[in-house]
């Protein structure tokens, strides 16, 4: 009876135990039935692929102490909501003078950037890139990682409705910190500056791609369009007393980006409110959950992202004009007393079953909006459900359904 190899596999639940593999080879060198060819970017590690039952598994040899620190920065980023690729687990111990191998997930219909240069199919390719690695950095500091070797060759993208999205692949350069200083952000973004520059130039020397922009203006305009959105997300904006709906409207600025505020917080000063917002990066779903632990109130994603972007305001607004933090569970009771029930039961009784009550509740609050950006001043909450009910929810149809037995 033959002894089993030598191997020390540490992998997550939900994959396959990968035990049929032969692990006391070098990667390089092994010849298994379940190795697959895939489009991949260019690597410092040797990197193989092997499939099981139509799933795709990357493996990347690299010493232990790198392996287990990518692994668990991988899945600190993934439990962070952040795009990254699916790490599975850490084979050790394979013999004498074996290098650790790290297990991920491939992402499926994925490709790295110089497959896209090659194969063409995206319109307007480099903007596309530029929006997807500037998005994609943007979110990684605001988690509060520092990438360290930011580069379109450690980088995944699907195609999304026209435009690319981009997943990190390689972490192992990378620090997770609880915020990112300035100098730390200015530092990832030179290194993806001269990066992007070089990776630019060698796609073109490689594919004879003519650039349809010197790579040197590329890589600065990807840092200029960084600049942009992060400030989007973290300026400080000052309005007066009675602008209180551009509040609205920069929350509904952030959520388009794809980007949740857990907290905001309003200064009054001579010149006005001062607004500061903590923006984070949300996962599919984590409105509504939120809403129903916080409220109790069961509402669709959009609906209850509206109802928590006021929630936020209000809450913001009394703290403010009390001198005084207001603990999370108490400003819901509060908003749910004072705002959500009394906007509700001042719709008449026998218009009330027209919409469920989030998304009446929701509704008024766009018809607020839109009229204090007419009268270019918050109109208040009480006139926008007069308003709403004369001039929208007299003119909809009944759509309660009934359950006929």
């Amino acid at each position: 009876m033959s002894m089993p190899q030598p191997l020390k596999l540490v992998e997550r639940t939900g994959h396959p135990s990968f035990l049929d593999l032969p692990w006391g080879e070098p990667l390089e060198e092994w010849a298994s039935e379940r190795l697959v060819e895939v489009v991949r970017g260019i690597s410092r590690h040797v990197v193989r692929f092997v499939e099981y039952d139509g799933a795709l598994y990357a493996l990347k040899q690299i010493p232990e102490h790198l392996a287990w620190r990518e692994y668990r920065l991988l899945r600190a980023l993934e439990a962070a909501g952040m795009p990254v690729v699916e790490v599975v687990g850490v084979a050790t111990e394979r013999g004498e003078d074996l290098e650790a191998v790290l297990i991920t997930r491939h992402l499926d219909y994925s490709l790295p950037f110089r497959t896209l240069f090659a194969r063409g199919g995206v319109s307007d390719l480099r903007h596309r890139l530029l929006d997807a690695g500037a998005e994609l950095l943007v979110r990684l500091h605001v988690a509060g990682f520092f990438w360290g070797d930011c580069s379109l060759s450690n980088t995944l993208f699907r195609r999304d409705a026209g435009a690319l999205t981009a997943y990190l692949v390689d972490a192992e350069t990378g620090e997770l910190h609880p915020t990112l200083t300035d100098g730390q952000r200015r530092h990832d973004l030179e290194i993806a500056r001269e990066n992007l520059v070089g990776e630019l130039m060698d796609v073109g020397a490689e594919f004879g791609v003519a650039l349809e922009r010197p790579p040197e203006e590329t890589a600065n305009e990807l840092v200029e369009r960084y600049g942009r959105l992060w400030d989007e997300l973290v300026h400080e904006e000052v309005f007066g007393a009675d602008e209180r709906y551009r509040i609205d409207d920069r929350l509904r600025r952030l959520n388009e980006l794809g980007f949740d505020v857990d907290e905001l917080e309003l200064v009054a000063r001579e010149d006005g409110y001062h607004l500061k917002l903590n923006p984070r990066v949300v996962e599919p779903g984590h409105h509504r959950r939120r809403l129903l632990e916080t409220t109790g109130l069961r509402a669709q994603e959009n609906q209850a992202r509206r109802l928590l972007n006021d929630l936020a305001r209000y809450r913001a607004y009394v703290e403010e004009r009390d001198g005084r933090p207001m603990p999370q569970g108490v400003a819901a009771a509060r908003w749910l007393m004072d705002v959500f029930e009394p906007a509700i039961a001042a719709v008449p009784v026998e218009l009330r079953g027209r919409r469920e009550a989030a998304e009446m509740f929701h509704e008024i609050l766009e018809h607020r909006w839109y009229l204090s950006q007419r009268c270019g001043k918050d109109v208040g909450l009480m006139p926008a459900v007069e308003s709403y009910v004369e001039t929208v929810l007299h003119n909809v149809p009944y759509e309660r359904t009934v359950l006929e037995e």
